[in-house]
Order: C-alpha cells, then sequence, then structure tokens
C-alpha cells in the first residue's frame, strides 16, 4: 500500500449487520483500492448470510454473540487493532456508502501528524449525498450541537467513515460511546484531548439491505442523540490510563 509510510499498517474495520447483499463488493472495492490491505468484518449478530459472505470474499471475521449495535462492533474492531499493534484504523460501513478509493485522504492528517482522528464529511464542499430532508435536517442540528460543545467545526457528526491513528485507537478500545458512536464520540475525543477533524469525501446510496434508521425513526433518533450527547456533557471524562 503506497499511501502508508514504510513499516506501517493499516486495519480497516468494517461493522456489518445483515448487509449480506453489499458486503462482497465493499470487500472487493477494499482489496483493489489497497492491494494486501487486512480488512475485519465484525458481524454484530446478523440474521443473514453477512458472516459467509465475508468470508467467502477474504475478510477475517469476528462474530458477536448478538446485535450489541454499531459501538460494540467498533470498539471490537479497535481492541483488535490495539492488541496486534496497527498503526492505523479505518472505518468503512458495509452498505456500500464509502467509497474506499477515498481511505488515502482520511490517512493523510494522520501520517503528517496533524489530527488522531479523521471524519470523512459530504457536506464539507458542498451538498454531498442527497438523503431525506428529516435525516438531513437532524444532522445539521447534530453538526451545529457539536460545534458549539467543542469549539470545533463539524459538518458531518454522523459519518462512520473515519480514521485513527494508534493513540486514538488504544483509547477507542479502551472506552467508544455504545449507543450513538458517531455523534458521542467526538464529544468524547474532545474531552481526552484527542485531535479531530474532518476532510471532505463522497458518498453514495446504500448498495443493498436497509439502513436501521428509516425516515420515520430520524426525528426520535436526532432527539435521544441529543439526550444523549447532553448527559456526556454532565459526566466527568472517562478515567483512562495514558494514551
Amino acid at each position: 500500500m503506497s499511501i502508508l509510510p514504510p513499516n506501517q499498517r493499516l486495519l480497516v474495520i468494517v461493522p456489518a449487520f445483515n448487509e449480506e447483499a453489499s458486503l462482497a463488493r465493499v470487500i472487493a472495492e477494499l482489496r483493489a483500492a489497497l492491494p494486501g490491505v487486512r480488512v475485519v468484518v465484525i458481524n454484530d449478530g446478523s440474521h443473514d448470510a453477512t458472516p459467509q459472505v465475508a468470508h467467502d470474499a477474504g475478510a477475517q471475521v469476528i462474530n458477536l454473540p448478538y446485535n450489541l449495535g454499531i459501538g460494540a462492533a467498533m470498539q471490537t474492531g479497535f481492541i483488535l487493532a490495539d492488541e496486534e499493534g496497527f498503526d492505523f484504523a479505518v472505518q468503512v460501513d458495509g452498505d456500500g456508502q464509502h467509497d474506499a478509493r477515498e481511505i488515502g485522504r482520511l490517512l493523510q492528517p494522520l501520517i503528517a501528524g496533524t489530527a488522531d482522528v479523521v471524519v470523512g464529511s459530504r457536506y464539507l464542499e458542498g451538498p454531498g449525498y442527497v438523503s431525506s430532508t428529516m435525516r438531513r435536517t437532524g444532522i445539521r442540528i447534530l453538526a451545529a450541537c457539536i460545534t458549539v460543545l467543542t469549539g470545533q467545526r463539524c459538518t458531518d457528526a454522523t459519518s462512520g467513515f473515519r480514521a485513527a491513528n494508534r493513540r486514538a485507537i488504544k483509547l477507542c478500545a479502551m472506552y467508544y460511546p455504545p449507543d450513538y458512536p458517531e455523534p458521542e464520540s467526538l464529544v468524547v475525543f474532545r474531552k481526552l484531548g484527542i485531535r479531530a477533524r474532518e476532510v471532505p469525501v463522497s458518498m453514495r446510496a446504500r448498495t443493498g439491505g436497509k439502513s436501521s434508521i428509516t425516515v420515520a425513526r430520524s426525528g426520535y433518533y436526532m432527539l435521544k442523540v441529543l439526550l444523549a450527547i447532553g448527559v456526556m456533557m454532565l459526566r466527568r471524562a472517562p478515567r483512562l490510563r495514558e494514551v
């Protein structure tokens, strides 16, 4: 992988719940964009053929005992990355929305040492992928709240297209928000001195399966996230060993 410095290792973490329709293509795109990259699929209690599809596509598969949520799935991946000494970890969703060819864009600030976590934003340089009006409104509200709370500009609080360096990997292996990890983690990072920044990326419509957050549930999801973030702000930052 020419995008990495010599002797640096990258783990791609793909959390997946019932993504049999899109997962083979996601893994194939990762291998085409990053030859030789190690891909681990965290099967979050899927009821379909997700683990078999991932295995047949050449990915490592870790099966969670039941559906624990994306936070637990990602923390499992970070624990693996930490235990095996990976220098970088990238989250790629299993629904096909993320373009593997843009992973290099996420890694550049990490390699340069200007960030610990990089979030791919579909809104940083324009309107981005067009989803439902309710969902776009919710994302804007969340982004505005996180901008105020962290003092750092946020445009895409729910993006799951992310990269982390070794320092952030260690933190996320020890503690990662279980319920709404994408927006909540940005607040945690700020509290613990983890430098997060956004870079522009493009996103696509999911290539298969169904999102767990429907149009009808978007407003409910937003309210729950805002409540969770509010509670988090009232709590002390997690007490973790030096990272």
